[in-house]
């Protein structure tokens, strides 16, 4: 069997996966039992799953999630209020193909963060474009950008992402600069693109946190009114799982 050459031939053309997986059945004793018909699918199929992998690697990076979650491990038992049904039909992205938003709302340590970037993940499987940012870091390099010239292609990146993620929200006063750059995103990604809002206020107190009457209207009339809930009570899961007799004793 000419396998160098064939190998080289595959790697030329970019089939990494074909690659590889040529070169183990090649290796395999029960390869000659095979049938042409049952290699080439071995290898193709090699090749797509080497494919999948290696794009959803790329749109992690991109994604940025701050935690790695992933829905498989998403906690239904802790009494903070999840309701399965709702998270499933969120996880499968429907409501992205729709272009709707979401706010995840509840006090801090509930797992808000956690469920988006599980979202995220999710979506990344779907090969859809995600971004992950906190907000009151966002903020801070806008700012930046404004300053050195790339303020116009950092606002195209952020309305071109599919799924943006905007963790954090509500934490300090808006000032003018950030109204207007929040209602320019908004702007730009409504009825286009979906955006994930986490925040400890609950969606009533959203339009006295901007601070600005005009402003409140715009950016929650592009954020709320199309933007699926939820909302989570309870505890800190950080103070619950602290306070576990597991961690207890691993403390003495």
């Amino acid at each position: 069997m000419l396998t160098h050459p064939t190998l080289d031939q595959l790697h030329t053309l970019g089939l990494q996966g074909m690659a590889k997986a040529f070169i183990e059945l090649d290796r395999h004793d029960d390869a000659d039992t095979l049938s042409h018909a049952e290699w080439l699918g071995l290898l193709l199929d090699r090749e797509a799953t080497w494919r999948h992998d290696k794009r959803l690697s790329a749109r992690l990076r991109h994604a940025k999630l701050r935690h790695r979650a992933v829905p498989e491990d998403v906690d239904y038992r802790s009494p903070r209020g999840l309701d399965r049904r709702l998270f499933d039909a969120l996880l499968k992205g429907d409501w992205i193909d729709a272009h709707d938003n979401l706010a995840i709302c509840g006090p801090t340590g509930i797992g808000k963060s956690w469920l988006a970037c599980a979202i995220g993940h999710k979506a990344c499987r779907d090969n859809r474009s995600v971004l992950y940012t906190r907000f009151p870091r966002l903020l801070d390099e806008l700012a930046l950008a404004r300053g050195d010239g790339r303020i116009a292609s950092r606002m195209k990146s952020l309305a071109n992402v599919e799924l943006l993620i905007l963790d954090d929200w509500g934490l300090q006063p808006l000032d003018a600069q950030a109204r207007h750059d929040l209602l320019e995103i908004l702007e730009d990604r409504y009825g286009r693109k979906s955006t994930i809002v986490t925040s400890q206020l609950d969606v009533a107190s959203w339009h006295h946190a901007i601070g600005d009457a005009t402003y409140a209207d715009a950016i929650l009339d592009r954020l709320v009114h199309n933007a699926h809930r939820v909302e989570l009570s309870g505890e800190s899961l950080r103070r619950i799982k602290s306070s576990s007799p597991v961690d207890a004793a691993a403390k003495d």
